[in-house]
C-alpha cells in the first residue's frame, strides 16, 4: 500500500509538534518587515514576530511560498517513499499559495498530485490537514483522502474577535467588514470566514460579549467532527476554552498559536475558533 503524504503552507497554523506527529509537511510563507525576509517557522519564531511588530514603524508583509518551494516538498516527500501527494491551501482569496503550488505540481511528474484550495486560513485549515493526514496514516488511498478533504470544505468554519483592526485594514485583507473601519476602538469585532474571505460576523462593546459570539457560531453548528482554538497569545484564551467545556466532541480540542502569516493580518490578541461540522 503507497504513502499519502499531506503538504501544507505555513498558513494552517497546525501546531509543529501535530505536524510532525502525523508526518504534515510544511511550506513556509515569507514574512517581510522592511528591507528583512524571514521564513515563517524556520527564521522566525511566533515569539519574534510579535516583538517585531510591537517595535515595526510598519506593520509586516507576506509573500506565498514559491513554486520552487512547493517542488522541493514534493521532491522530499518522494523521497521519503509517498506514492501520491495531497497539497491543501490558503484560501486562493487571500494568497497565491494555491497559484505557486499548482505551477510547482506541473514541475513534478513522479507521482500524482492533487493541490487542493481549502477556502479556508488559520486553524480551519489545519484542521483539514490533520484530518486529511489522519485518513492517509490509517491507509487511505489518495482519492479517498482527495474525496474527503473536498466533502469537508463545506462544512469548515472559522469564527474570530480581533483586538485591533489595524493589521487587517492596512494589510488589505479585510474584504467584506470594511464597515467596520472607522467604528470606535471600543468595539470588538467579530469577523468570520465566507466563501474564502474574511467578513463580519458582528461587533460587541466588551470582550466577553464578543467571545459568547464566537462561542455561539461553532455551537450553533453541533455536532462537530472537529474544533480548534487559535490565538495570538489572547488573554482571554481561558475564557473561551471555559465555554467550550460544555461541548461533547469527538476528537480532543486543539489549541494553536497563530503564527506569523495569519498574525499579520490578524493582529496581536486575536483569538477565534475553526470547525468542521460533522
Amino acid at each position: 500500500m503507497g504513502t499519502i503524504a499531506i503538504v501544507c503552507d505555513s498558513g494552517c497554523d497546525v501546531p509543529t509538534e501535530l505536524c510532525e506527529q502525523l508526518g504534515i509537511e510544511i511550506v513556509p510563507l515569507s514574512i517581510r518587515f522592511g528591507a528583512e525576509e524571514f521564513t515563517d517557522r524556520l527564521t522566525i519564531t511566533t515569539e519574534e514576530f510579535w516583538r517585531r511588530c510591537a517595535t515595526s514603524r510598519t506593520l509586516p508583509e507576506t509573500s506565498a511560498p514559491s513554486p520552487g518551494s512547493y517542488v522541493e516538498a514534493f521532491t522530499r516527500a518522494v523521497a521519503n517513499g509517498a506514492t501520491g501527494i495531497v497539497v491543501l491551501c490558503l484560501s486562493s482569496e487571500l494568497s497565491a499559495s494555491f497559484q505557486s503550488a499548482t505551477v510547482a505540481a506541473g514541475m513534478v511528474s513522479e507521482v500524482p498530485i492533487e493541490v487542493i484550495d481549502t477556502r479556508a486560513v488559520s486553524m480551519a485549515q489545519g484542521l483539514l490537514a490533520i484530518d486529511a493526514a489522519e485518513a492517509a496514516r490509517d491507509g487511505a488511498a489518495m482519492d479517498d483522502v482527495v474525496a474527503r478533504v473536498r466533502a469537508a470544505i463545506p462544512k469548515m468554519g472559522v469564527c474570530a474577535m480581533l483586538d485591533t483592526l489595524d493589521h487587517l485594514i492596512k494589510g488589505g485583507r479585510i474584504g467584506g467588514a470594511k464597515a467596520l473601519i472607522g467604528q470606535v476602538l471600543s468595539i470588538k469585532p467579530v469577523l468570520r470566514l465566507t466563501n474564502g474571505r474574511v467578513d463580519e460576523a458582528g461587533r460587541e462593546r466588551t470582550a466577553t460579549k464578543a467571545l459568547r459570539r464566537v462561542f455561539a457560531e461553532a455551537s450553533a453548528r453541533m455536532p462537530l467532527s472537529r474544533l480548534a482554538v487559535f490565538h495570538a497569545s489572547s488573554p482571554h484564551l481561558d475564557t473561551l476554552t471555559a465555554l467550550l467545556a460544555t461541548l461533547d466532541l469527538p476528537h480532543p480540542l486543539i489549541i494553536a498559536d497563530i503564527g506569523p502569516t495569519i498574525g499579520t493580518h490578524g493582529g496581536p490578541g486575536a483569538i477565534g475558533l475553526a470547525w468542521l461540522e460533522a
